[in-house]
């Protein structure tokens, strides 16, 4: 941790605004613990939903969940995570106090506002949600730009297109527009595999190679150009749909490939002894999985729609579960690989994925038990993360620095 805040000054902040990784964190894995047994719940018994409005109960399956699930969960941990990571690239101070409770504010009403019991004009969550994104990126700008970092000001380009997205998502509900809502969802997972393709490939094997005592293994200057450039494409061809089926099918074959090869690269078997190492690795496994098999049955469009959760849980689930597990411990100054010990969550989010990407191709007439179970073994993970960092993460860090 740099010595870019005055101690005295931070010792007035309550701990859990003293830095972005605090609320955001904690915050997005209450969300991934609780939406998705509410969702299930309306989904399934919508009679005995808790929330009985017309507006919630024809929204909740089409739009609410994958909204909530993108925009609600994932970009919490993303903003909570590069929030924190500023400071470390910059040597900036980091957003803390009002600003930090402000901008955390404007996520949480946000949330609020679409599980409120009334009818409400969908500007109101949108404004708020843009809010949230809007502060996030003109802070991580602000220190990228004073020190002229610009390798990194890709990150709050990205934040202000998810803001877009998220606005483009608003209009569609207001219209019912759902078809332009599975291809902004579809936009969003691949701007979230974009974002791991990025953030992943510098500290999976930094860490790993950190941990293993071995050489980073150098990368492959054309396996990183073309993840980049074809991840970037599957965000433009969600949106715009302006290439050809067999074109999008090639180019996920090939992503799915490139990618394995770029974490074969990263020693992966020799991480099983360490669960902060290998739920990296198996998260990270999942993504060339996906990609593969949604390759083979691009023009299956239910089974499309099973497998692209092998991504956003297999995937985005592990690999925000792994991170903030890891990063609650290291900016509290806690030993990383000492920590309360996650193995049945980590081992719970890939069971979840095959549970709900596999298992209803396999045995579609169970498809109401393998949801519940996969839910449950989600919301088993995050509340496993809750109840261990819950107190990690709103007190002060051990050693008595800022941050």
């Amino acid at each position: 941790m740099l010595n870019i805040d005055d101690p005295a000054a931070t010792e007035k902040i309550p701990a859990l605004f003293r830095l972005g990784f605090r609320p955001f964190f904690l915050g997005g894995a209450l969300v991934a613990m609780l939406f998705v047994p509410l969702w299930l719940l309306t989904w399934f018994f919508p009679e005995h939903s808790l929330f009985q409005t017309d507006f919630w109960v024809k929204v909740v399956p089409l739009w609410w969940h994958p909204h909530e699930m993108l925009f609600g969960f994932a970009l919490a941990i993303v903003c909570g995570f590069l929030l924190t990571s500023v400071q470390t690239w910059t040597n900036q101070p980091g957003m803390k106090g009002w600003a930090l409770a402000l901008t955390f504010g404007c996520w949480l009403i946000a949330r609020i506002m679409l599980l409120l019991p009334v009818s409400i004009p969908l500007w109101l969550p949108a404004i708020f949600d843009s809010l949230f994104l809007g502060l996030t990126a003109l802070k991580l700008w602000r220190c990228i730009y004073k020190v002229k970092q610009w390798q990194n000001i890709g990150f709050p380009i990205m934040l202000v297109a998810a803001l877009s997205i998220n606005l483009l998502s608003y209009y569609a509900l207001s219209t019912r527009d759902f078809s332009l809502s599975l291809q902004i969802w579809q936009a969003m997972i691949w701007w979230l595999g974009l974002l791991i393709t990025i953030v992943g490939g510098r500290v999976i094997p930094f860490f790993t190679a950190i941990r293993i005592k071995q050489t980073k293994p150098t990368p492959i200057a054309l396996i990183e150009k073309s993840l980049i450039v074809a991840m970037v494409v599957l965000v433009i061809q969600a949106m715009s749909k302006v290439l050809p089926v067999a074109v999008e099918q090639a180019l996920l074959l090939i992503a799915g490939v490139l990618h394995l090869i770029r974490w074969l690269r990263w020693f992966p078997h020799k991480t099983l002894k360490e669960p902060m190492l290998w739920s990296l690795h198996i998260a990270y496994l999942f993504l060339p999985i996906a990609l593969l098999a949604l390759a083979a049955k691009i023009h299956d469009t239910m089974a499309y729609h099973h497998l692209i959760h092998l991504f956003g849980i297999g995937t985005l689930a592990g690999i925000c579960l792994s991170m903030i597990s890891r990063v609650s411990l290291g900016h509290t100054s806690r030993n990383i690989y000492q920590g309360p010990n996650m193995t049945v969550a980590f081992l719970c989010i890939p069971i979840a994925a095959v549970l709900r990407s596999l298992m209803p191709i396999i045995s579609p007439e169970h498809y109401q038990l393998w949801l519940w179970l996969a839910g449950a073994f989600w919301s088993l993970a995050f509340a496993m993360f809750v109840v261990n960092y819950a107190s990690i993460l709103s007190k002060p860090r051990v050693d008595g620095r800022p941050g």
